[in-house]
């Protein structure tokens, strides 16, 4: 079994800038997209925009290239890599969706790497409009996180993650993220779990605002050179723990407090598993 579940964002963690923001603007429709922002919550404006899209000829392939074209720094490619070849046990959990995420890892050769993709759901319908859908359908029922944006809790995706694998008590987690939907589940982290916030993005902000709030140990990263030598240190140190040997110290921030248990989040969409 794996000694460490690393969980990334996607947005402005493995890639530096926002999926859905990078299509608009490579597909031309930024301005329709900056007029429609206020009327209506994020996913649905997300496939009403897949839908403007299709109506003016663009197809599904063409959001793929655009996809394709987003640049990605070779030290995340790199990091994902050696952990992945080190035994970690790897996912993703990100706001984003199924089809922009999986046509970025496979354009970087890196889909392969994770376990699973925990994201909002897409799909081509029969007429090849791509097709996005909330996580959490909150006309349904709603998560009842107070922190969370109304489409997706990402504490409750990853307590059903280590629930699944067995990992409390047993194996390390790091969270690496940058937004203000990572902050749920850094609160949820414990003793002995690592939290990487990317520095002067939201999350960090949130951390450094009351940093008692967490348990778990925090290395803030800027870019894709310091998540690389951050985040194999810390798959390093794990390893050592799991071996029940004494690790070096790294410089860090160290926050303790208590936290409230996450649902079980049965009722949660099942994530995208990726082939071995």
């Amino acid at each position: 079994m794996a000694e460490t579940l690393i969980i990334f964002d996607f947005d402005k963690t493995i890639i530096d800038c926002d999926s859905d923001n990078w299509v608009i603007d490579e597909l031309a429709f930024t301005d329709l997209f900056d007029s429609m922002v206020t009327t209506m919550p994020w996913n649905s404006l997300m496939d009403r925009m897949m839908q403007e899209i299709h109506s003016r000829g663009k197809t599904t392939a063409d959001i793929a290239e655009a996809l394709e074209r987003m640049p990605l720094d070779p030290h995340v490619v790199s990091a994902v890599r050696s952990a992945h070849a080190l035994g970690c046990d790897m996912r993703v959990v990100s706001d984003a969706n199924v089809f922009f995420i999986e046509a970025v890892l496979k354009r970087h050769g890196i889909f392969e790497c994770f376990t699973e993709v925990n994201t909002n759901p897409s799909f081509v319908d029969e007429a090849g409009r791509l097709r996005i859908s909330p996580f959490h359908d909150s006309n349904d029922s709603s998560h009842g996180c107070p922190f969370c944006p109304p489409n997706m809790c990402k504490s409750q995706i990853v307590e059903r993650i280590r629930d699944g694998v067995g990992v409390h008590g047993k194996m390390k987690v790091i969270y690496l993220g940058d937004g203000n939907g990572d902050y749920c589940p850094s609160l949820k982290l414990g003793e002995g779990d690592f939290l990487m916030p990317r520095k002067n993005f939201p999350l960090w902000d949130l951390i450094r605002s009351d940093p008692n709030l967490l348990k778990a140990e925090v290395h803030e990263w800027s870019d894709g050179e310091d998540m690389e030598r951050i985040l194999l240190q810390l798959v390093n140190r794990t390893a050592f723990f799991g071996n029940g040997m004494a690790a070096p110290q790294l410089l860090s921030v160290d926050c303790k407090t208590e936290t409230k248990p996450a649902s079980s989040g049965d009722d949660l969409p099942k994530a995208l598993p990726v082939p071995l």
